[in-house]
């Protein structure tokens, strides 16, 4: 009611690093079906941490949440799993929360957005800031990334 509205678009569970134990023995995904079922969510998943959890979450649910940036990818396989199965991929850690180190010259900004929005499966990247520039900034590059300019 206080969202006003009658469904939620997506719900995710966050994972602590246990992320088979929370989708074997939590009861959560079960739950979180049975409530898409009766149409009060539209779709579901996991924010894990490994690559068994994510596999796991996209087998049994609609999405996963993992970290892909320039100097993580082991999740990867998460990815490639996703767009072979019509899942979605949310993209946490998208920019390595500002710590991404390229050579001189390089533009971090500009190689993660290429990164990201290079690798079919990924539906979208959450990408935080703490001012108004660096918005600036991310919305004027992912917008050149993506229309190849």
């Amino acid at each position: 009611r206080r969202l006003r509205t009658d469904r939620i678009e997506l719900v995710l569970v966050h994972s602590d690093g246990n992320d088979l134990e929370i989708l074997r023995d939590s009861g959560v995904y079960q739950t979180l079906a049975e409530l898409k079922r009766e149409g009060k969510i539209l779709a579901f998943g996991l924010s894990g941490k490994t690559v068994e959890g994510g596999l796991l979450a996209l087998e049994q649910g609609d999405c996963a949440m993992v970290t892909y940036n320039l100097n993580e990818q082991a999740e990867r396989a998460v990815i490639d799993y996703a767009a072979a199965h019509g899942k979605g991929i949310l993209v946490k850690k998208a920019l390595a929360s500002g710590h991404v180190c390229l050579k001189p010259g390089e533009d971090p900004l500009r190689r993660s957005f290429e990164l990201l929005f290079g690798q079919p499966g990924i539906g979208s990247a959450i990408v935080g800031t703490i001012n108004p520039r660096h918005l600036t900034d991310n919305v004027r590059t992912v917008a050149a990334v993506l229309t190849g300019s």
